[in-house]
């Protein structure tokens, strides 16, 4: 090892440290963000290799997440339709950040508007917090496990490893408490939390987060992805219409207008929530997930694809419609839920309601009138607004039916599922713009169950047309300024200020 560890002996051995900097400029601001976190993995993946190489264990090794900080001295005015951007009060404010690469869009916005809200400067240094080397080491990485076996103390006691006290989610639930003379938190999630989810977020669909886009479509059923698939390769052959390139499980990627996949393998078995990707600049393009049945699915990729920060995310899905008026094929636009899906009691009582985001209502309404060219009036004939009951027991059907059909009556609700009230209670918490726009495939309380044959005929009419109007709805709120999208009514009472 070099001089650069000047530490004692019973000290862990750190980076050189790094003096925090005040900045004005939120692009200069990322950049020092961008530098201190690529000197701590650096360290960290050096100190690894020698290790493993040398089989020295006398010494630990220590590095630290960087921080953002601003101080503010007064109440701002801030323009009342912003939902972020601003802290709730005087104070310090702090927060660490991990993977400023492929977060420094994201931080760019952020930094800009605390900027132009308070007009104090934005401070970037180190932080206290250290990078567990899980966290460090580059994607993909493989360790072999018979240099690491050779080591005679366990990899926790020569380098950091998670702390669950700092991934937890006491922020973006409302219940983190400070200690004395600590920082209020700046963002919902810590530097820790973030990189749980994104190693989770390769683990479960197969893709790097580096290609999630902004846009997000859940589905519970691999028609849709086929579909989606189908079309997303159509779009490259014939030059991608404004979208980059299409990214499937094992990162292989197909750019614009070329005929066979550029990069990456794929997989020799399917990932448990394989993920595709539509890109566009700026991450502004649509990400398709297959979460499969269940409320559980629903809840572990929304914890997950919170991280990232995205736009908005709707649920598209099959449901079973509970009136005698609708028929298979019909529409469901959700603008409340019966939430007996049980993932959540912890996190987000049932008795919050979820209300309905207008600006996704809208887009999702019109999307239908565009894609089935009904309007109006006449759009009520395949399409009912309602409520959506989600429940976590899929053969519910098979009790005595008195007890719970007479609460979904009462309910009011329309149509039944596994997973939309989930995602959108998951966007409630998390605050991500949330939707559900769901196609009636079965009418089980009236008889009408699927059967193969008319489950085929079923999917290959129906589900070409479901996909388009979520695209189509998806494409529309891309368009929106980003301050728009994102509802005030997600804001708690004290809010952290990035969005």
């Amino acid at each position: 090892m070099t001089d650069r560890f000047a530490q004692p002996a019973h000290e862990p051995l750190t980076p050189p440290p790094i003096a925090a900097k005040a900045f004005l400029d939120a692009e200069a601001a990322v950049e020092e963000l961008r530098r201190i976190y690529a000197a701590s993995v650096e360290f960290l993946c050096e100190s690894f290799d020698e290790v493993l190489e040398t089989s020295d264990t006398s010494r630990r090794y220590r590095a630290f997440y960087p921080q953002v900080a601003i101080r503010t001295a007064g109440h701002a005015r801030v323009d009342s339709r912003l939902s972020f951007g601003f802290v709730p009060g005087p104070g310090h404010y702090a927060t660490t950040i991990t993977r400023p690469e492929l977060f420094g869009d994201y931080l760019v916005q952020q930094f800009e508007q605390l900027l132009k809200n308070h007009g104090q400067p934005i401070e970037v240094g180190l932080s206290k917090t250290p990078i567990p080397l899980h966290f460090a080491l580059p994607e993909g990485t493989y360790v072999d496990g018979a240099r690491a076996e050779r080591l005679d103390k366990p990899l926790r006691d020569i380098f950091d490893v998670p702390d669950l006290e700092a991934t937890d989610d006491r922020i973006v639930n409302g219940n983190y408490v400070p200690m004395p003379g600590e920082p209020l938190p700046l963002a919902p999630f810590t530097a820790q939390r973030v990189d749980y989810s994104l190693l989770r977020l390769t683990h479960y669909t197969a893709t790097s987060p580096q290609h999630f886009q902004n846009f997000v479509l859940f589905t519970n059923y691999q028609f849709y992805v086929d579909e989606f698939c189908a079309m997303a390769r159509s779009l490259m052959e014939d030059g991608g219409h404004g979208y980059e390139s299409f990214v499937e499980p094992g990162n292989v990627v197909t750019l614009a207008g070329a005929p066979e996949p550029e990069r990456g393998f794929a997989p020799q078995r399917m990932p448990q929530m394989p993920a595709y990707h539509l890109t566009r600049p700026g991450s502004n393009g649509i990400t398709m997930i297959n979460i499969g049945v269940g409320p559980s699915n629903a809840k572990t990729i929304t914890d997950h694809v919170a991280v990232l920060r995205p736009h908005a995310w709707l649920m598209l899905g099959h449901c079973a419609g509970l009136r005698n008026t609708q028929a298979l094929g019909d529409y469901v636009l959700a603008h409340a839920y019966v939430r007996e899906d049980h993932v959540l009691d912890a996190d987000l009582p049932a008795w919050v309601p979820i209300p309905p985001l207008a600006e996704v209502q809208v887009a999702l309404e019109q999307a239908v009138a565009d894609v089935t060219g009904l309007e109006g009036y006449d759009l009520k004939r395949i399409m009912r607004t309602g409520t959506v009951a989600t429940i976590d027991n899929r053969n519910w059907e098979l009790r005595d039916q008195t007890e719970p059909v007479e609460r979904l009556s009462k309910s009011r609700a329309v149509a039944l599922d596994m997973e939309s009230a989930t995602i959108a209670a998951n966007g409630y918490r998390l605050r991500v713009p949330y939707g559900t726009l769901l196609c009636v495939s079965d009418k089980p309380l009236h008889g009408e169950l699927k059967l193969p044959g008319m489950a085929t005929e079923f999917y290959k009419r129906q589900v070409a047309q479901h996909l388009q109007i979520g695209i189509r709805a998806m494409q529309s709120l891309a368009d929106m300024p980003v301050e728009r999208l994102h509802s005030r009514k997600l804001r708690s009472f004290f809010e952290s200020a990035f969005q």
